[in-house]
């Protein structure tokens, strides 16, 4: 290991240094002091990709702004190529590496000049320059991963924040066989029973959903937590929407249920859980001043917006389009005379109902208002965070997504936010989990998710 002055680490040798790529930063910008006791390399390629980032109300140029406010602030009293210890005892130091002083050149290897390649040559110097310590890069880029390891390096994804077993995720309902027939009775006659009385119930938990079956009949149930006691589900109409399965009937339940205000809808395309979202809200459209239908943008092909033709709303039109055909579709369950349907336009007009990109309302105070969030799996977990933090009195979010269908490379079923969502609030009154597994849409539909 070198000795000069200017390369020595105050740490011992067993410290490992990560270099993180651009990703990671965009991804959480305190990701810096996630690495325990070990060091941190900066390439200054990062720096320059995120002076690109920096302005814009998008999450990622929050996330680079506060980055590099945080990296200013850590270096107040240093330059950025000397080791700079970050906060805390039991964290590393950090530095920016400046320059390609390794013997393998990224650039050349691959035959071309990018970002990426300049990233890999900072890993590459720092593998040269300290040679008894483990080098990682971190990097969410998948393939940029690959090219490290090509080259010999070691290179990982950022693994905080990830859901370590994305299919042990809970269902939010539970299939309870052999119950006794007579307590099943009893719950259709009182519309409720005690957990003890049903057969199978182990670590209840609020807001579960539960499928009694017993030799002679069934019920839908779920365990309240504030009466403490088995209640039975009702399969009701919201706004000309019926449910088709015991699924939707417990998502409707949730989205429905005034004690809960925070729902999660995960299943795959067909499954039905845009619509149940709206459905829902408009049944409660009278407790609520506004209802907000949201989603992220996730631009086509990795390309921003503005390589498609048009106006800004032009743009946006194609994103915002599926959400457009759930309300019609709403909205065609009644005749064109009927109150439901122009109320529906009513809605519309005076912006009661408003169907919006998300970034559209961040910032905005969601006071009174029933939030649904579309596509939640293209969302960080410190975005889902953020736009919950923002509820204010009488507010309800309903997020809505499939886990499974990722649409921004630098996400995956473990580290999107409604994953991390799912994971992390089990079992607070406050929120109910539905997975839908039965498409509804098509029979055609279902045959793709089965088959394809």
């Amino acid at each position: 290991m070198p000795r000069s002055k200017k390369n020595t680490i105050p740490a011992t040798e067993e410290k490992k240094i990560f270099v993180l790529d651009t990703s990671v930063i965009l991804y959480s910008h305190d990701s810096i002091m996630n690495f325990d006791e070990h060091d941190v390399g900066i390439p200054i390629t990062v720096l320059e990709e995120l002076d690109q980032f920096k302005k814009g109300s998008d999450t990622r140029n929050f996330e680079a702004r506060e980055f590099i406010r945080l990296l200013d602030s850590l270096s107040e009293k240093h330059t950025l190529q000397d080791w700079i210890p970050l906060n805390g005892r039991s964290r590393g130091s950090f530095k920016v590496v400046m320059s390609n002083e390794s013997k393998i050149n990224a650039e050349e290897v691959f035959d071309e000049r990018k970002p990426d390649h300049k990233i890999l040559n900072a890993a590459l110097t720092l593998s040269d320059a300290y040679p008894d310590r483990k080098i990682i890069l971190v990097t969410k880029d998948i393939n940029l991963r690959l090219k490290a390891k090509s080259l010999n390096l070691v290179a990982q994804d950022y693994e905080t924040g990830k859901v370590k077993h994305v299919d042990d995720l809970d269902q939010g309902t539970t299939v309870l066989e052999r119950v006794n027939s007579q307590k099943i009775s009893n719950m259709y006659k009182d519309g409720f029973c005690e957990v003890e009385d049903i057969r199978g119930v182990k670590d209840v938990k609020a807001n579960q959903y539960y499928i009694l079956k017993s030799s002679k009949n069934s019920a839908l149930s779920y365990y309240n937590p504030e009466t403490e006691k088995m209640e039975k589900v009702e399969k009701r109409t919201a706004y000309g929407i019926r449910p088709k399965n015991a699924e939707q009937t417990f998502a409707l339940h949730a989205i429905t249920n005034p004690n809960v205000r925070l729902v999660t809808v995960q299943g795959v395309a067909g499954t039905g859980k845009t619509l149940l979202a709206l459905a829902g809200a408009l049944e409660q459209r009278r407790e609520f001043k506004q209802i907000y239908l949201a989603r992220p943008i996730v631009p086509l092909s990795n390309k921003d917006i503005g390589y498609l033709p048009g106006d800004i709303k032009s743009k946006l039109n194609p994103y915002m389009e599926p959400l457009w055909d759930n309300l019609k579709f709403i909205q065609n369950q009644f005749n064109e005379n009927d109150k439901d349907f122009t109320r529906i336009t009513e809605m519309v007009n005076k912006e009661k109902l408003v169907i919006t990109p998300l970034a559209y309302i961040r910032g905005r105070s969601l006071s009174n208002i029933f939030f649904i969030v579309d596509e939640a799996q293209n969302l960080t977990p410190h975005e889902v965070k953020t736009i919950i933090t923002r509820a204010g009195e009488n507010c309800k979010i309903v997020f809505t997504g499939d886990v499974y269908q990722i649409d921004t490379p630098y996400l995956d079923s473990q580290s999107n936010g409604l994953s991390y969502l799912i994971d992390r609030i089990a079992q607070h009154p406050l929120y109910a989990h539905v997975t839908l597994v039965r498409g509804e849409r098509s029979e055609l539909a279902n045959l793709a998710n089965e088959l394809l």
